[in-house]
């Protein structure tokens, strides 16, 4: 089928959705849709998500979309996701000695690294799918094949916190399927990207089970926002000489608010009459030391995303001895282990049993571990001498174009392998020695 063809049936089938905005299930999942009725098995059952999301007590749940509006937890999000997206995926082929090249011409390759359906970019989908990934716990995008060479052709999103994840036990099989409404898919329609979890199947949503620091932070946010709505740059009592009547109380407070507070009345001076002071108050929000309680939130979300709280704004601790080593920590302790997911789902799920043999994924983190210029030459330098680096590979490296002659590799003279030390030497000496005199005829 062309790709005209399947974004017209894809329109097609978003127009009739029942879920507007949203990346909605194509008409090929409805030509696959299958009933499963009484399943005997599941360990994603809604119960358990809606008792992470409120317990017994008194907590307030805390949903992903209030929690992104967090700056930190936007901030944290942002940074998973846009450093993920932008990282080249490449699929490779399998070769021998174990070398491996490119595969540029193999379909997925388009699919995974320039558009994988119909209005996405690689770019905006795995930012996408991150993000969702990040504050769900999951996300999930249907995977569409070529229904001659079960070829992958699409991955399209699923919305997010819609699908459901079951075990399906028939007998001594156990098979995962995904549901959709009324819509059951089973697991090999389905990319999955999880996050932690502990029933095996699907990651749980870090927003459901941080949501204390989370509604501490967003209380704090309310707070302050409250206090500027109402402040006044007057805060303080008045004091009047004599005794009013609550009445008369009332109105001097309703006229009081009315004239001097607000943000558009700060800065206006205050007339005072019949012998009544005004007396300033410290300020209530350095006394609850709010300022502090707000680093703290921020700490302690960088904590939960695992992010270092340099990249997210807060600068407090940072030096400039120690960022290279914490944004190095990022990639290693953050990143990979969300890279490693990516690509070990990928490769279980795109690619067909006879491809498995010979493709694989793998996402180039060397951009993210480049350092200084002076760094990377000097790394350069030492891969050139030691002979693991061609002149090319370096220009390669740098994004320059090859040069003739640029293929060579070079080979230390005064390192020589162990085991052949004692032949070497042998020979060296050989040559080394003094051509025997000759004996004159004439003595």
């Amino acid at each position: 089928m062309s790709r005209e063809a399947a974004a017209a049936r894809f329109a097609e089938a978003q127009a009739r959705s029942r879920v507007p905005g949203s990346v909605i299930l194509n008409t090929w999942l409805a030509e696959r849709r299958s009933s499963i009725e009484n399943p005997r098995y599941s360990l994603d059952d809604p119960a358990v998500m809606d008792a992470l999301w409120m317990d017994a007590g008194s907590m307030p749940p805390v949903r992903p979309q209030r929690a992104v509006q967090t700056s930190a937890v936007y901030a944290c999000v942002r940074i998973l996701s846009e450093t993920l997206a932008a990282l080249p995926l490449h699929v490779y082929r399998r070769g021998g000695d174990r070398n491996v090249a490119r595969a540029d011409n193999l379909p997925l390759y388009n699919v995974l690294h320039d558009e994988p359906n119909a209005y996405q970019t690689s770019y905006t989908f795995r930012e996408q799918m991150q993000a969702i990934c990040a504050l769900w716990g999951n996300a999930f995008a249907e995977i569409q094949r070529d229904v001659m060479t079960g070829n992958v052709i699409a991955l399209y999103p699923l919305p997010a916190g819609e699908v459901q994840t079951e075990l399906i036990r028939t007998g001594n099989s156990v098979r995962k399927v995904y549901r959709f409404g009324e819509i059951v898919l089973e697991d090999q329609d389905v990319l999955h990207i999880p996050a932690l979890g502990w029933n095996g199947i699907a990651g749980v949503s870090p927003i459901a089970l941080h949501r204390a620091s989370l509604t501490m932070a967003l209380n704090a946010e309310e707070f302050g926002a409250n206090f500027y709505k109402n402040g006044t740059r007057l805060s303080g009592v008045l004091e009047h000489p004599g005794q009013v009547s609550k009445e008369a109380a009332d109105r001097l407070r309703s006229s009081w608010q009315d004239v001097y507070a607000g943000k558009a009345n700060a800065g206006k001076v205050a007339v005072l009459e019949e012998g009544m002071k005004f007396n300033p108050l410290t300020m209530p929000m350095a006394d609850a030391q709010f300022v502090e309680t707000r680093k703290f939130q921020v700490t302690d979300i960088a904590r939960i995303f695992r992010v270092p709280p340099h990249m997210i704004g807060d600068l407090e601790r940072a030096t400039f001895s120690n960022i290279e080593h914490q944004s190095i920590e990022f990639v290693r302790d953050t990143m990979v282990p969300w890279i490693v997911r990516w690509e070990q789902e990928i490769n279980r799920k795109l690619f067909t049993a006879t491809q498995k043999k010979r493709y694989f994924v793998r996402f180039d983190i060397n951009s993210l571990m480049r350092g200084d210029t002076k760094s990377r030459f000097d790394a350069y330098a030492v891969a050139r001498n030691w002979g693991w680096m061609s002149a090319n590979d370096v220009r390669e490296a740098e994004d320059q174009n090859s040069i003739d002659g640029g293929d060579v590799y070079l080979s230390p003279l005064n390192m020589v392998p162990a085991d052949q030390v004692g032949d070497i030497a042998a020979k060296a000496e050989a040559t080394e020695a003094p051509e025997p005199k000759g004996t004159s005829n004439g003595n």
